[in-house]
């Protein structure tokens, strides 16, 4: 069991809603690994509808190709946990919808399904910005599935926040 509430990622969740609100720009989410749980604590906020354009939940190899243009060749290169493809579903997610501003999770949250290269708990995030600014990052979580998901929804939301409070925002995108 995870020791992240729920509350406190709609806490996140709504304090970027925030940011947004007062820059007058959107969010687009695309997720993998965490089945829409972005999505589901920006939409726990009541108004949320001004500050959040769309959510993409792409958990198999074809939605990732169908619905966000993953090229498959990168899937097949890559895997789908991989910076790489992290980037072109953010990127994807940017070009389908209005927002300005889009994260993207696609991770191994186990128990299942990790490898000697890809470990259960190994999640790889992309931000991007529709100026083209971005960047990427892979984290290593420990604990079972839940904790897996909650701490990658955490992650993911911190990241953007800590974006607009600090202005500092440079691209990592090779």
């Amino acid at each position: 069991m995870t020791d992240i509430d729920q509350k406190s990622l709609e806490t996140l969740a709504a304090e970027l809603g925030d940011c947004l609100l007062a820059t007058g720009e959107t969010l687009v989410t695309a997720e993998s690994c965490t089945g829409g749980w972005v999505a589901q604590c920006v939409t726990a906020i009541s108004g949320s509808s001004v500050w959040f354009d769309r959510g993409f939940v792409t958990y198999s190899n074809d939605a990732k190709t169908e619905m966000l243009g993953v090229p498959a060749d990168m899937l097949a290169e890559h895997g789908a946990v991989s910076e790489p493809v992290a980037v072109a579903m953010a990127q994807g997610a940017l070009i389908r919808s209005r927002a300005q501003w889009s994260l993207a999770i696609t991770g191994v949250a186990g128990p299942t399904g990790g490898t000697v290269a890809k470990p259960v708990g190994t999640v790889c995030f992309a931000w991007a910005a529709s100026d083209g600014g971005g960047m990427t990052e892979t984290c290593h979580f420990q604990g079972d599935r839940e904790s897996v998901r909650a701490q990658s929804v955490r992650h993911a939301l911190a990241v953007l926040l800590a974006r607009f409070r600090r202005e500092d925002w440079g691209s990592r995108f090779a």
